[in-house]
């Protein structure tokens, strides 16, 4: 019986279906995207806002204010008395006689510094805001002695996703890829709709949390699936532009903040897609690589009929039937990435390099900060600045292969970081630059590590391998902040010197992986364990005479 990979060269490997596929696939990269960067938009500390104070309140009802008006005698009166008076997290001790306030000109009896000798003291009644709706800070009050609680839902929100990573990396493996996709597309909408209408606090993190959960199942589950579903020469091209995809809904990020001013109006723009991609279920059937790993091989010589048939091709008669693995199908098991010696240098090789490029993507762009003044502005330039990377990658990938790119890459990443370290302040534009090369490298990076780990699982394995790998790159998250502030504290430069020595490590690291450039993906633990003893003349490999059945 024919394998599985000469079944899909005759039905197609890259036709009109794995195009259809992969285009309606990809969108989830850009909801994925609004989703780990969107509390940018979601959470700024509100531009205007005063201590509420308990008089004002009871003025305002006496006299029928609007909202605004409150608002605005509360700021005047703190303004009028004192002008050097810091009326966001404080108030003046002082009890207010409201019933002789004229509605008319309620300020009329306040002078100048009439209130300079009062103590203050910290607000105890909530806070008015200009624009209440505008950020989740102002909708529940995170603001002053609270403000960290902004960061939390961000912590809160990484930690789902490591959770999803495992949970939904296993429901792909063993309930199957289009089914867990689905799933947690109804997932993320439902929570993402929960979040947007959270009555407080406390829900809106629970269903945060949730959502980062459901979220990173639907990003990582369709990677997998539109690298399964293209031949060989093909995975490098969809491995890298659907991460373009991701880039892309952070250029269009702030483009939707721009245009709506509340922050559940952004929550529900960015949420609400994840309902469309359902309607997939009539169109992406399941991958037919999961269903033989699963001893199904009808399904899945149903499933290559059609696309052959979508393809504008047919199957000869002797496809009838694809080969399928004869070894025992079991559930996938964390034990089984460390268990054999191939599969255990791949895994802590590829969590240390998840790990290397969140840390010092995160902390670059941290740091970074290239362009001040317009939020919106800024944001859109440093998501500009990623495209050239994956544009260079497509470029190179296909013609000197996967290793030496992401070496060279992660190296180069490490040396910029060094350089730019020791530069001095008053070449400012030198300086930029060189951290503008180790952003552009560690993107780089970041983007070939998730099309090697997809590449260097058997099919059994190769969500769970992904999601467990890419565990590492939410720690990463995590910590990226931290590591960038406590060191700063120390010296400026600290945290460029701790990037260069965790690249430079992971550069000398990834030298032991195989070349994975054409050839067909393993299906089986067995054929992982063959991936060594490249040799590059001529442009082949020794793995590539290698046939792989399932």
């Amino acid at each position: 019986m024919p394998s599985f990979e000469a079944v899909l060269k005759e039905a197609g490997e890259f036709g009109s279906f794995q195009k259809t596929a992969f285009l309606l696939l990809s969108q989830t990269g850009i909801t994925f995207s609004f989703l780990f960067v969107g509390i940018v938009f979601l959470g700024p500390k509100p531009e205007n806002f005063t201590c509420k104070l308990p008089y004002a309140a009871e003025i305002s009802d006496r006299c029928g204010w609007t909202l605004q008006e409150e608002y605005n005698f509360t700021r005047l009166a703190g303004d009028l008395v004192n002008s050097t008076y810091e009326h966001q997290c404080q108030k003046y001790d002082i009890e207010w006689n409201t019933t002789s306030v004229d509605c008319a000109n309620p300020l009329a009896h306040l002078t100048n510094n009439s209130l300079g000798s009062v103590p203050l003291t910290t607000c105890q009644n909530g806070w008015l805001y200009e624009q209440p709706h505008s950020t989740i800070a102002s909708e529940y009050n995170l603001v002053c002695a609270k403000d960290w609680l902004v960061d939390l839902t961000q912590s809160v929100l990484n930690l789902g996703f490591l959770i999803g990573a495992f949970t939904l990396g296993y429901a792909a493996d063993r309930y199957g890829r289009i089914t867990t996709y689905l799933f947690s597309c109804f997932g993320a909408g439902l929570c993402g709709l929960i979040v947007a209408f959270a009555p407080n606090f406390i829900v809106f993190v629970i269903f945060r949390f949730l959502q980062g959960v459901f979220g990173k199942g639907t990003w990582m589950t369709s990677f997998v699936i539109v690298t399964e579903i293209v031949g060989s020469k093909q995975r490098r091209i969809v491995g890298i532009v659907i991460q373009m995809f991701f880039t892309l809904g952070v250029v269009i990020l702030p483009g939707i903040a721009y245009l709506i001013p509340t922050w559940q109006g952004i929550q529900l723009a960015t949420t609400l897609p994840n309902f469309i991609f359902l309607l997939y279920y009539w169109v992406v059937p399941e991958s037919p690589r999961w269903l033989l790993s699963r001893k199904e091989g009808d399904k899945a010589t149903r499933v290559m009929h059609s696309i052959a048939k979508k393809n504008g091709n047919r199957l000869s008669s002797h496809y009838s039937e694809i080969a399928v693995t004869n070894e025992e199908v079991t559930n996938p098991s964390s034990l089984d990435l460390i268990r054999t010696p191939q599969m255990r240098k791949f895994t802590l090789i590829l969590m240390y390099a998840w790990f290397t490029s969140a840390v010092v993507y995160q902390g670059l762009v941290l740091r970074l900060g290239i362009i001040e003044g317009n939020l919106y502005l800024e944001f859109f330039v440093t998501a500009m600045m990623e495209l050239p990377a994956a544009l260079l990658i497509l470029l190179i990938i296909d013609r000197i292969g996967r290793r030496l790119p992401f070496v060279i890459s992660t190296l180069v990443a490490g040396v910029s970081c060094l350089i730019t370290a020791f530069l001095p302040k008053d070449i400012l534009w030198l300086k930029t630059s060189v951290a503008v090369i180790a952003r552009v490298a560690i993107t780089m990076s970041f983007e070939l590590v998730y099309l090697v780990n997809s590449e260097l699982y058997p099919t059994t394995l190769r969500n769970f391998g992904v999601a467990v790998c890419s565990g590492l790159c939410d720690i990463g998250g995590i910590v990226a902040p931290f590591l960038l502030y406590r060191l700063a504290d120390i010296w400026m430069e600290l945290p460029l010197i701790i990037y260069s020595i965790l690249c430079v490590l992971c550069g000398i690291l990834l030298m032991l992986l195989p070349e994975t450039k054409g050839i067909p993906l393993p299906e089986t633990v067995k054929d992982v364990e063959q991936l060594r003893g490249f040799s590059h003349c001529c442009g082949k490999s020794k793995q590539q005479e290698i046939n792989s059945y399932i």
